[in-house]
């Protein structure tokens, strides 16, 4: 199945927003170049992005020859999506506008495992009072996008087998929300939506990259040629319930053994601790050891790192991907990204590292938020501002 979800086809309203929001085009001259098609096609969906209020065109750019062209700027006032990046246990909040810019977040605690109905009434009543606050300040809400930390079908919204979640498996969480809320809804993997983050704000001319986002659990987002892919069902990306040899029979919640999850995972990690004999309540304490120099918490982090790189190791070498990109809370203990560093290029082809860039998450804790924000928005522009019927020609 197409990743249409995301990133729209070449030459539509998201497509032209992510080109002049990365950068990669300033005018219409420059989306003839980057998009192939004939320029009266490009100046009628540069004409309808403006009329909506997204692009604005005004001062004049270096000419190439002819007239000094117009430039073309996303305008932040043209609206925003509300944004809600979950995780099992807590929930991040914000609006985010066109220029990926993050208004009002908030972090709060919330437990989803309990179930769809009350994690989606608690959802609503935040979302809300969220969209009261962005009309309060002159902002237009057009959509809401929601990072959830599980599988999700990339075609309808529905979230598919989450581990630790009983009663979320087949949930029609956009329809749910989209009906209860009033507004167009996107709803997308957690790490893709990192990852989405990621590319759009701080890498935009990397195409192929891979996200890991290591918390309480641990997923990747893969970007591939500039877009997002989810795969045929959505679970691309999952390397939480690999195999590894380290794991040897440790029960996995998704049901398997010997999961990286088990091993490597904040939740792995904290449950190792205990039974070494050193209680913390959460990540946060857990990091606050390793920057303290604890010997025990700092072995188990460096060896959580190594059991990642052991697994991202094939998918280099298979993806071939120009950057790897370590987000989550515990991408901030450098032990664990320097484990991860060192085994990928023990492990992997001279060919694959050679211009492999391999660092922390340049968006951080918002990476989330705008992934899920700047999707929801696109997605919305999609739907709204209708491409005109002209046969594409190459220039």
């Amino acid at each position: 199945m197409a990743d249409t979800a995301h990133e729209g086809e070449p030459g539509s309203a998201q497509h032209i927003l992510r080109l002049v929001s990365s950068g990669a085009a300033a005018s219409r001259a420059d989306l003839v170049r980057e998009l192939g098609l004939a320029p009266s096609t490009v100046s009628l969906r540069v004409q309808e992005l403006v009329a909506a209020g997204v692009l604005t065109e005004s001062g004049e750019g270096a000419s190439r020859g002819g007239r000094r062209p117009r430039l073309l700027r996303v305008k932040a006032q043209g609206g925003v999506a509300l944004a809600a990046d979950l995780g099992s246990r807590h929930a991040r909040l914000g609006a985010v506008d066109l220029g990926a810019e993050v208004h009002d977040a908030v972090d709060l605690p919330h437990d989803i495992t309990a179930g769809p109905e009350s994690a989606v009434d608690w959802l609503c009543e935040q979302v809300a009072r969220l969209a009261d606050k962005q009309r309060e300040s002159g902002r237009t809400v057009r959509a809401l996008g929601v990072s959830f930390p599980g599988p999700v079908d990339p075609a309808d919204g529905r979230v598919l087998s989450p581990s630790r979640m009983p009663g979320w498996h087949r949930y029609p969480l956009r329809d749910v929300l989209a009906e209860r809320l009033g507004m167009p809804v996107t709803v997308a993997n957690d790490a893709t939506m990192m990852a989405v983050g990621e590319h759009r704000t701080s890498r935009p001319e990397l195409d192929h990259m891979v996200v890991v986002k290591a918390g309480r659990g641990i997923g990747s987002g893969v970007i591939v040629a500039g877009r997002p892919h989810d795969g045929a069902n959505g679970s691309a990306g999952d390397i939480s319930h690999v195999r590894v040899e380290a794991a040897g029979e440790r029960p996995c919640s998704c049901g398997n053994i010997g999961c990286l999850e088990t091993v490597a995972s904040g939740a792995a990690l904290i449950r190792e601790l205990a039974e070494q004999g050193v209680e913390v309540a959460n990540t946060t304490e857990l990091l606050q050891l390793v920057a303290d120099g604890d010997p025990v918490a700092t072995t188990l982090v460096r060896a959580a790192g190594r059991h990642i790189g052991t697994v991202l190791s094939v998918v280099v070498n298979f993806f071939n991907p120009r950057a790897v990109a370590i987000g989550g809370v515990l991408a901030t203990a450098e032990p664990l990204v320097a484990a991860v560093r060192g085994v990928l290029y023990e492990r992997c082809l001279p060919l694959a590292t050679a211009d492999l860039e391999i660092t922390t998450t340049a968006a951080g804790r918002d990476a989330g938020l705008l992934g899920a924000g700047l999707t929801a928005l696109h997605t919305h522009l999609s739907t709204t501002a209708p491409a005109p019927k002209e046969e594409s020609v190459h220039a």
